[in-house]
C-alpha cells in the first residue's frame, strides 16, 4: 500500500487554495462574477490604469488570472499556468507599486505574493494528485516550463515597459500644458 506523501498533499492544498484565489479574482474581470466588473468596467479600468489596447489589456489579465488560476487547481499544464498567472500579477504590480509594497496603503504586496506563489507552483509541479501526474506529464516537461516562463516574462516587460512609456508621454504632455 502507497504511503501518502505529505509533499503532494501541501502542494494539493497550495494548488487550489491559490488556483481558486485566482480564478476568481479573474472572472470578476471576465463575467463581473463575485461583484466584479465585468469585461466593460475592466476595460475602461485598464484604460484608466494606461494599458493599451484596454480591452485586449482586460481580456488578457482575466484570462491569465481565471484561465491560470483553474489550470494551477487542477494540476493541468502546471508550468504554463504558473507562468501566466506569474506574468498576469507582474503587471498588476506594475500598477501598485507607486503606492510602496504594503497592501493596506494600495501596494503591490499581494499580487507579488500571488506571482512567487503561481511562479513555484510552476516551476516545482503539480505532484501527484494533479491531473498533469494522471497524464503522464505530458504537458509538464522541463523545456515546457523554460519556454513557459521566457515567454510570460517577455510579456509582461512589453506590457509593463509600453505602459510605462505611455503614462511617461501622458507626464511630459501634461508638463508642456502647464
Amino acid at each position: 500500500m502507497a504511503c501518502i506523501n505529505r509533499r503532494d498533499i501541501g502542494l494539493l492544498v497550495l494548488r487550489v487554495g491559490t488556483g481558486a484565489v485566482l480564478a476568481v479574482h479573474g472572472s470578476q474581470k471576465l463575467g463581473g462574477c463575485f461583484g466584479g466588473g465585468g469585461i466593460e468596467k475592466t476595460t475602461t479600468a485598464m484604460e484608466a490604469m494606461g494599458f493599451h489596447p484596454p480591452k485586449h489589456s482586460a481580456l488578457a489579465a482575466g484570462l491569465g488570472e481565471a484561465g491560470g488560476g483553474v489550470l494551477l487547481a487542477l494540476g493541468l499544464g502546471t508550468p504554463a499556468a504558473g507562468a501566466a498567472a506569474a506574468g498576469t500579477m507582474a503587471g498588476a504590480v506594475a500598477v501598485h507599486a507607486p503606492a510602496g509594497f504594503f497592501a493596506m496603503g494600495g501596494g503591490y504586496e499581494y499580487p507579488a505574493f500571488l506571482g512567487f506563489v503561481a511562479a513555484a507552483i510552476g516551476v516545482t509541479g503539480a505532484g501527484s494528485y494533479s491531473l498533469d501526474h494522471a497524464t503522464g506529464h505530458v504537458v509538464d516537461r522541463p523545456w515546457v516550463v523554460a519556454l513557459a516562463f521566457a515567454g510570460s516574462a517577455l510579456a509582461a516587460a512589453s506590457v509593463v515597459s509600453r505602459r510605462a512609456k505611455g503614462q511617461a508621454a501622458q507626464a511630459d504632455q501634461a508638463d508642456e500644458g502647464v
